[in-house]
């Protein structure tokens, strides 16, 4: 179910799931030498239960851009955000600034606080009393496409 929807992210709510998640082989899979395949530890992994710490304050939204490309978040990933967490210093924040959301990561200190892109053709913004600015939430997790 889509929430919300600005130019920079689409915001969804985690959906309520009566699975018992999907096969999760805890063996821990090679990415150089093949290992032989013995003892596959089979279990279910639960996706919600790994990446949401409060479902009350946990939303998901897809990213639209490439400012936060050197922190590993591409256009389209989809953002797993808590909004019961405090925000502070050097923390990936989803930010409702001047009508629109956007995500940067914080930069707070005794002069202020800043909202930084993890991709050099995108300006710092300086936060001042003339900005409608609240920080929405922090990001926990990512989750690509391959």
């Amino acid at each position: 179910m889509i929430l919300h929807k600005s130019n920079n992210l689409t915001f969804f709510t985690p959906k309520a799931s009566n699975s018992l998640g999907a096969l999760f082989f805890d063996t821990g899979i090679s990415a150089g030498i093949p290992s032989p395949a013995e003892d596959f530890n089979e279990q279910k992994l639960s996706l919600d239960k790994e990446l949401i710490k409060n479902k009350e304050a946990t939303f998901y939204a897809r990213v639209s851009g490439q400012s936060m490309i050197g922190a590993g978040l591409d256009d389209n990933d989809l953002l797993v955000i808590d909004r019961s967490l405090e925000p502070s210093h050097n923390k990936i924040a989803v930010c409702f600034l001047d009508g629109e959301f956007t995500v940067k990561r914080l930069k707070v200190d005794n002069e202020g606080i800043w909202l930084k892109p993890e991709n050099p053709n995108y300006p710092i913004i300086k936060i001042t009393e003339h900005n409608n600015f609240v920080i929405w939430g922090i990001v926990t997790n990512v989750i690509k496409k391959v």
